[in-house]
């Protein structure tokens, strides 16, 4: 437990900030999780749905900086080319 009074709000601005990261990535995950479902599923319309509600939850993940740039932009990606797959079916 932290002594100094500055160390006790860094303290507090950690857990703060951690439970704002946590939520920005949960809307990510569960996004791309319907997305993958929607896409394996075989239902389009679903997976492109989907695809765009991802694709903006981790633009604000990496526009937060809770996800970095390049890893955003591999997320969306690979989620692209698993959706395009599905569609052309």
């Amino acid at each position: 437990m932290p002594i100094k009074k500055s160390a006790k709000k860094y303290m507090r601005q950690t857990e703060r900030r951690t439970e704002q990261n946590k939520s920005v990535k949960g809307v990510v995950k569960s996004t791309v999780r319907k997305t993958r479902e929607a896409a394996e599923s075989g239902d389009a319309k679903a997976a492109k749905e989907w695809y765009q509600k991802a694709q903006q939850a981790i633009d604000k993940a990496a526009q937060k900086k809770v996800l970095k740039k390049n890893t955003a932009a591999r997320k969306k990606s690979r989620l692209n080319a698993l959706v395009k797959k599905a569609t052309s079916k």
